[in-house]
């Protein structure tokens, strides 16, 4: 008899269930409590996503699924669930973790492990960066896709023994599989300032940008799943109760169906409203701009970054043209749809004075939202690898990797210097005048009877709100409202150190990319032409 079902029976009989155990981690924040909020600001779509693709039954075997945001858990009760069942099996699986949540993840896992349950943690941060330090530990790591490893885990966890590593031979699926999401419950709904689910109808990104890790997770080639599963997902949400939706397609413009998508979702009526982020070459896409607004979107999140073009080379972010930004806001107001503008600070070459200046060039637009980032090497792409082999990165802790702290020496800017910065762009523009705006276009859409004031009370909101964020130096969109402290750093480090023995992990080497996905990475080419000049 296989060793794991001589486990079960010293248990007291067979395993029955599987009881899976999904969870987003959250992060230790400065003071090193765990980050919660009674209100988040955006749900995670990874969860979902897995627990949409998990079968209710697995070799017979029945399974229990429950998926934890930890952000928006204001209590520990969903702890006890890291612990075996009399009647089977628990797997943790640790999703969607990135650089910041790393140290977070390791210590629910390593609580998972040590209650006797399984554990597997996969993610941006496990799927780009060498992981084989802490290998071998009894916790497994996922080194792809989820849609590549996930059936795989499912198995060996009914089995009663995970490998110690996943998908390392391939890092994401050549063709998405038609996944149909399961909306959240809507108690869990209930747990963020609005009924929203995140949907990826499409992933990759075709661009080259050297501080961006996406190509290094998902691939330059823009991999789709049909229309039809889009749209039953939509229709699923719609019927839970859900009102918003986020699109998290990174250049969802360059989603080959995107208009087939969008079109199909006006026919269906569905009402629903949704977010969606575009690359700046949607200037060049009016109809496409018109087609959006039609189709319920309510934000469009384009990442601008920098206002100088010589500064954007240097990223390799060549498909950027700050010519292209003013017709960008223009398409916007013309279609009553929310600007969110996505800003870097502290590029190499920045100055003070330099980012001021990009602030006001970016006020003279008049978005309706900008987000400020201060630049970090993320683990895992071309830039970290840049700056690590320089030896410029001085911090240690990866939970401080999250674009609110200076992590790396830079040769202009002090720290002091850049976290002042980054609280005066949050505080000069989210001003009374950028208030009086708002108020001045919801004046004019009630005036036209365009009632879909939502997203305008929702900016207006946003506004007092990030200027609170920043003044306490923290990110607005990187968690919620109405902190709760509750666990600190201190009560899980012991457990961090006999597991893997760390109590900081180093700073990770990257993973390359296999011969072959390097290839289809090397093979995408994207025209960039020049921009058309305003006049």
């Amino acid at each position: 008899m296989p060793r794991c079902r001589k486990r079960f029976q010293r248990l007291g009989g067979l395993m029955k269930t599987l009881n899976v155990v999904l969870i987003k981690p959250s992060k230790y924040g400065r003071d090193e409590y765990v980050e919660r909020f009674r209100r988040g600001y955006l749900p995670n779509a990874t969860l979902q996503h897995i627990l949409s693709m998990t079968p209710s039954n697995i070799e017979g075997v029945e399974t229990k699924i429950t998926a934890i945001d930890e952000y928006v858990h204001t209590d520990l009760e969903y702890l006890k669930l890291l612990r075996r069942n009399t009647e089977g099996q628990t797997l943790v699986a640790l999703v969607g973790v990135q650089s910041h949540q790393f140290h977070r993840a390791l210590d629910l896992a390593a609580l998972a492990v040590d209650n006797g349950c399984l554990a597997v943690l996969g993610g941006p941060h496990v799927m780009t960066n060498n992981t084989s330090m802490l290998q071998g530990t009894g916790v497994s790591f996922a080194l792809s896709e989820a849609e590549n490893v996930w059936p795989t885990i499912l198995n060996d966890a009914v089995r009663g023994e995970l490998q110690p590593v996943y998908g390392a031979a391939q890092r994401w699926a050549r063709k998405l599989p038609e996944i149909i999401v399961q909306p959240p419950l809507k108690s869990d709904l209930r747990r963020y300032l609005a009924p929203i689910v995140g949907l990826y109808p499409a992933r990759g990104c075709p661009f080259t940008c050297s501080f961006c890790s996406v190509i290094k997770i998902a691939g330059r080639m823009v991999r789709s799943q049909s229309i039809e599963a889009t749209i039953a997902s939509l229709v699923a949400a719609k019927a839970a109760g859900v009102r918003f939706i986020i699109f998290c397609s990174d250049n969802f413009n360059k989603y080959s169906e995107v208009t087939q998508l969008l079109e199909a979702m006006i026919s269906e009526r569905l009402g629903l409203r949704f977010f969606c982020q575009c690359d700046v070459q949607i200037s060049r896409q009016p109809e496409l701009v018109e087609l959006l607004a039609r189709a319920g979107c309510f934000q469009i999140f384009v990442g601008v970054e920098s206002f100088n073009r010589k500064t954007l080379l240097a990223a390799h972010k060549a498909q950027n043209h700050p010519e292209q930004y003013r017709t960008i806001a223009q398409l916007c107001r013309q279609h009553n749809i929310a600007l969110h503008c996505s800003n870097i600070l502290g590029f190499p070459s920045d100055t003070a004075q330099e980012v001021l200046e990009h602030l006001e060039y970016l006020k003279e637009l008049r978005p309706t939202l900008a987000s400020f980032y201060i630049l970090t090497p993320i683990p895992g792409t071309e830039q970290y690898d840049d700056f690590r082999s320089q030896g410029l990165i001085y911090e240690r802790n990866l939970d401080r990797f999250d674009g609110t702290r200076p992590t790396w020496h830079h040769p202009r800017l002090s720290p002091p210097e850049l976290i002042h910065l980054f609280q005066e762009c949050y505080r000069r523009f989210y001003t009374g005048w950028h208030v009086r705006d708002l108020l001045g276009e919801f004046e004019r859409r009630l005036a036209k009877k365009n009632f879909a004031l939502a997203s305008l009370a929702a900016s207006l909101s946003y506004t007092l709100y990030a200027r609170w964020a920043a003044y306490k130096e923290n990110h607005p969109m990187a968690g919620g409202l109405w902190g709760v402290k509750l666990d600190h750093v201190s009560e899980y480090l012991a457990a961090r150190k006999q597991r893997f023995g760390y109590v900081h992990v180093p700073l990770p080497a990257s993973l390359n990319l296999s011969a072959a996905e390097q290839r289809i990475n090397n093979s995408i080419n994207i025209p960039l032409p020049e921009p058309v000049l305003q006049t």
